[in-house]
């Protein structure tokens, strides 16, 4: 039920929050909303969603489903997202009876490569050379401006290291388009990489920006492994990425929670990718910050002042993924919890499939090294089958 906001326009707990998406990212947002004291209807076609379960109301449908989105626009004071592929047309939609944070028109930026890439082009923001791809004779053009190494990415719908190919030479272009189906596409130069880095930020509506502390990520075929906060790079750097995150936002009039990825490549600041929402290299800030991504995201789309981001001890984010399931039999959680520094979040999910993020935890600890030594000990134990 719709409740009438204050005077000066503030979303104050009682009221009802949209969430479009029942992932791991809608459940923790569900959580944070219901502990402030939010009511939250999800809205996603998985029966078993992580977030739905949590949910005030799931709505088991279609993301286009007209039902469930007047549903929706009738009883939600303020929408928002998990993830960046829901159609353009359902927030636009969803905005012409509801305040929807962030907006259409950021998020249809940022959910298409191609968009993404030459806004951040015409915006004078630095990337990795790169060219758009719509034909197989576009892609061989490409590769001789571009060069060798390069990646092939899909404009739409990639994630995780998925939607994307290799080029190693210009021999590669046939079957790097037969892979990925012909489909619209990014071709970027393989940079030299010194460090992979993200800041996950808050914009008010007001135009209030609150970054956090800038992670350093690790990759591991694609899909981020682990996460090391404070990153170590020299504080100049970390002001530079801070400061690119803050202007890309406010370029976006974004309102929201969001990440940027950054390339680092010979020292110099190279943006990787933007995701409009809260990001997997932040949660770290569940455990290590005075207010984690989630408290924040559902400050931002109420009109609420943002959180303090501050934080409270160094701390190393691993993920964990359904690899670890060995033979369907969870890991043996007590290897975590024998640690009082260790804090485990699972995500609700009961197939456990390769590739596939089943939960995370964090350790803290009074410095980096001793987090790191004990994250890395902690994941080789839950990686070994009993």
């Amino acid at each position: 039920m719709k409740i009438s906001p204050d005077s000066h326009n503030k979303i104050l707990p009682g009221s009802t929050l949209g969430m479009l998406g029942g992932g791991q990212l809608g459940r923790m947002f569900t959580i944070a909303a219901r502990t402030m004291g939010y009511e939250v209807a999800v809205l996603d076609p998985d029966k078993a969603s992580p977030a739905g379960k949590l949910a005030t109301k799931h709505l088991c449908a279609d993301y286009s489903d007209q039902s469930a989105l007047d549903e929706i626009a009738n009883s939600c004071d303020a929408v928002t997202t998990e993830f960046e592929n829901v159609p353009a047309s359902t927030l636009d939609a969803l905005a012409r009876t509801c305040p929807v944070r962030p907006g259409a028109q950021a998020v249809t930026i940022t959910q298409d490569r191609i968009h993404e890439k030459n806004f951040l082009k015409d915006n004078g923001f630095p990337t990795a050379p790169f060219a758009v791809i719509h034909s197989l004779d576009n892609l061989k053009s490409a590769i001789k401006t571009i060069g060798a190494p390069a990646i092939l990415k899909v404009s739409r719908f990639g994630y995780d290291g998925k939607g994307q190919f290799s080029i190693k030479a210009e021999r590669d272009a046939d079957k790097g388009w037969e892979t990925l189906k012909g489909e619209a596409c990014v071709l970027e130069q393989r940079m030299p990489l010194d460090i992979e880095v993200s800041v996950v930020l808050a914009r008010g509506l007001d135009g209030e920006v609150m970054t956090y502390p800038v992670a350093e990520n690790i990759h591991e075929e694609g899909i981020l492994d682990v996460s090391v906060v404070p990153a170590r790079i020299n504080k100049a750097l970390e002001t530079k990425v801070t400061s690119m995150a803050t202007k890309i936002a406010n370029a976006l009039d974004y309102v929201g929670v969001m990440a940027v990825e950054f390339f680092i490549s010979n020292g110099e600041l190279l943006v990787n990718e933007i995701a409009p929402r809260p990001h997997n290299s932040g949660h770290y800030t569940l455990d290590a910050c005075v207010t984690d991504q989630f408290e924040q995201q559902v400050r931002a789309i109420c009109g609420l002042p943002l959180g303090d981001t501050r934080l409270l001890s160094p701390v190393v984010m691993i993920n964990m993924l359904g690899d670890i399931w060995h033979g369907g039999h969870a890991p043996k959680w007590q290897k975590l919890l024998d640690h009082p520094n260790v804090k485990l979040h699972l995500y609700g999910k009961h197939v456990a499939r390769l590739g596939r993020k089943m939960g995370h935890f964090n350790v803290l600890a009074s410095n980096i090294d001793d987090a790191l030594n004990l994250a890395n000990k902690l994941k080789d134990q839950l990686s070994q089958a009993d």
